[in-house]
């Protein structure tokens, strides 16, 4: 029998972490806006996380104060950094 590998995100707190770092190290494009897709896609391809993941980190980090996400989903703003080490 084949068990399933333990998911490395599947803990929301570990994936906001990673949100939040991934959010601090991109570019912003204009008034500290950042693009979803600018971290949804290393999240996903270089990190290895999964779409319900991404959507429970970014759940997690907007609740705790470390994101805010625009009503149109569009682009997160990051609010503190500290979540990020």
């Amino acid at each position: 029998m084949k068990y399933a590998d333990k998911r490395p995100y599947a803990d929301p707190e570990t994936a906001a972490s990673k949100l939040v770092e991934l959010t601090a190290t991109t570019d912003p494009v204009q008034n500290g806006r950042i693009h979803i897709e600018k971290i949804n896609a290393p999240f996903m391809y270089q990190h290895g996380g999964s779409g319900p993941e991404f959507g429970a980190g970014i759940k997690m980090a907007v609740e705790r104060g470390w994101l805010e996400l625009h009503e149109s989903g569009t682009y997160v703003r990051l609010i503190k950094k500290e979540a990020a080490n």
